[in-house]
């Protein structure tokens, strides 16, 4: 088990250095002017390899945020109010700065964000991702139409709140000068959710077979 357990960390160590090699050199030079080739170069490992933990060249930038991917659904596994613990978790996520709010102005996620929204491949890439987290939250609130149709709307406003936040940061504005009203928006994006999605519940987290 520990055997296991050592080989998983440094395939993780593996996926977080050839992804932070590829983003400093998209970011040095523009994704497009970099090849694929050039990227397993310079993280020391064959262009094949490389293709085996990343299949397209636009996951070695999306890997920053494939954690979050999934972060709905466990954020509303087993609770009795989805809405409001996706409210209180994205609320929590502006009072800390998480960069996944757009409300975050360090220059390195400033960098990463104009990279990701200013890429066209990437921002296509992105819908992928986006469609990924609409459907596990989906079936954390038990599957269905109706569940889809709820993590469709939920997962748009949390998008377009973060990336109201970031063009308003972008643009040059502190975080401490945007933060009041990225709270005001968030409370009354959710409070609209909540009037549109009345007795909406969670699955069990045990009756689920995987998120």
């Amino acid at each position: 088990m520990e055997e296991m357990g050592l080989r998983e960390r440094k395939k993780r160590r593996m996926y977080q250095n050839v992804s932070d090699t590829a983003v400093a050199l998209f970011l040095e030079r523009g994704f497009d002017a970099v090849s694929v080739a050039e990227v397993a170069a310079a993280a020391g490992i064959s262009k094949p390899t490389l293709f085996r933990y990343f299949p397209a060249k636009e996951d070695l930038v999306l890997h920053r945020i494939a954690d979050h991917e999934t972060e709905a659904a466990r954020v509303v596994a087993g609770t009795a109010d989805p809405l409001d613990a996706l409210r209180r978790s994205f609320l929590d996520g502006l009072e800390r700065s998480d960069p996944v709010t757009g409300l975050n102005d360090h220059p390195a996620v400033l960098a990463f964000h104009r990279l990701l929204y200013g890429t066209p491949a990437l921002v296509a890439r992105v819908y992928g991702y986006q469609e990924r987290s609409e459907a596990a939250l989906a079936e954390a609130l038990g599957g269905g139409l109706d569940a889809r149709l709820a993590a469709g709307q939920i997962i748009a406003v949390q998008r377009i709140l973060a990336l109201e936040n970031w063009r308003r940061i972008a643009a040059g504005e502190g975080v401490e000068q945007v933060r009041p009203d990225a709270v005001r928006a968030a409370e009354r994006a959710f409070e609209r959710l909540a009037a549109g999605l009345p007795g909406l519940t969670a699955q069990p987290s045990e009756t689920r077979s995987h998120i």
